[in-house]
């Protein structure tokens, strides 16, 4: 029966550890992505900089550059390549604040689960601590 009681105790502390360290795994990500939402077009290393139109037009004409003769290309104007960045820049700044909303909520769901897994089963590991020592 002492046996029974003892296991029962480790269990209830090793999923209240297990709760603490998802619980700090998940406020780190929400930090994140709080941190994310700020500054979407800061958020992630592309290989693309969208922070200004002129790197971005910097970076097309480095890249119509090339070394082949037969291969020509023609840099499209400043009105086309405005358009271009501002429709490249909208879709990385909703693409990061969906995938930050998105971590905010799991996140939270996964900080409330954590909280309800840790309050019960520190209440059975404790019931039961005080219930074995009571019988020494």
């Amino acid at each position: 029966m002492g046996k029974t009681k003892n296991l029962t105790q480790i269990y209830g502390y090793m999923i209240c550890l297990v709760s603490i360290i998802v619980f700090l795994t998940s406020v780190t990500s929400i930090i994140n992505a709080v941190i994310d939402k700020t500054d979407p077009l800061h958020s992630t290393y592309d290989s693309q900089q969208l922070a200004t139109f002129e790197v971005y037009k910097l970076e097309q004409m480095k890249s119509f550059n090339t070394k082949d003769p037969e291969i020509k290309k023609e840099l499209p104007t400043d009105a086309q390549l405005r358009n271009i960045y501002n429709d490249i820049r909208q879709e990385k700044i909703n693409r990061v604040v969906f995938q930050s909303n998105k971590s905010i909520i799991v996140s939270s769901s996964l900080i409330l689960l954590c909280i309800i897994f840790f309050w019960t089963h520190w209440r059975v590991a404790h019931k039961n601590f005080f219930k074995i020592e009571e019988e020494s």
